[in-house]
């Protein structure tokens, strides 16, 4: 049987799911869960990226006019990004293809970028994440229950084993949903 990945198509969608190796905790601390997001966004673009300039021109911005964001005219995106969810050891997106190879490309810069973050703050070294897994999704439906599934799988931070035993406070879990920054539910 053949181990090869499937060959990933632009314009398709797929579920993405990048795990820590070990199952090592990344997205525990706050500032870790808003790097990756910060990451996501940033990183999903063809041209090089410094998030130092990046950094600086948004607060120079902000000192001027208020907060503004980078149009995306400056950028060359990679995928379109329709849901994300960061669990504390792994992290779901489900993610529409722009370019030629777009999503390997964006999956490495986001990979690499956070772990030479990670791995400095936490004086740490090597490898953080395994290859990330790319599932296709083939029809409305699967897409459907996907963003179903990808949003509702924070519930097991406050209610582990949920999905068996069913939710015990719907307007505490309704609450932490609508609440989380962890994921793009509240968008």
């Amino acid at each position: 049987m053949s181990s090869k990945k499937p060959q990933l198509v632009n314009g398709e969608i797929y579920h993405v799911i990048l795990r820590a190796v070990g199952d090592t905790v990344v997205f525990d601390d706050e500032k870790d869960f808003y790097r990756g997001i910060f990451s996501i966004y940033e990183l999903n673009n063809k041209n090089p990226v410094s998030i130092w300039d990046r950094r600086q021109r948004r607060i120079a911005e902000k000192k001027r006019q208020g907060p503004t964001l980078p149009t995306l005219q400056e950028r060359d995106l990679f995928v379109d990004i329709l849901a994300f969810s960061f669990m504390p050891n792994h992290l779901h997106l489900i993610l529409r293809q722009l370019k030629d190879d777009g999503v390997s490309h964006f999956m490495q810069k986001v990979g690499t970028g956070f772990a030479v973050y990670f791995n400095k703050k936490y004086e740490r070294k090597g490898h953080l994440f395994n290859k990330f897994k790319a599932i296709h999704i083939k029809d409305d439906e699967q897409l459907k229950n996907l963003f179903v599934y990808v949003h509702a799988n924070l519930i097991s931070l406050i209610e582990p084993g949920w999905k068996e035993k069913g939710i015990k406070n719907i307007a505490e879990v309704n609450n932490f949903l609508e609440n989380n920054k962890r994921h793009s539910y509240p968008d």
